[in-house]
């Protein structure tokens, strides 16, 4: 039964559930580190999901640092 309920919170209020915690984590994470070290530690949780996120894609990072960099930089 309990399984049951978990299941249907899971399924019904994914999206609420996941950003709170979220919002939990950031926030004790202001407590602890402070502004500057929670920033910088989000920015860099954030770089490493969009490189997890192009690999799971399997698209080639060359090819997308080609396009964000200058002419002439990737050699």
């Amino acid at each position: 039964m309990f399984k049951d309920i978990l299941t249907d919170i899971w399924l019904n209020y994914r999206g609420r559930f996941l950003c709170s915690l979220s919002g939990l984590c950031i926030a004790s994470l202001f407590l602890i580190a402070g502004f500057w070290q929670t920033l910088f530690l989000l920015l860099f949780v954030s770089g490493g999901f969009f490189i997890g996120y192009k690999i799971d894609k399997k698209e080639d990072l060359v090819e997308w640092l080609d396009r964000l960099l200058p002419p002439g930089y990737h050699k």
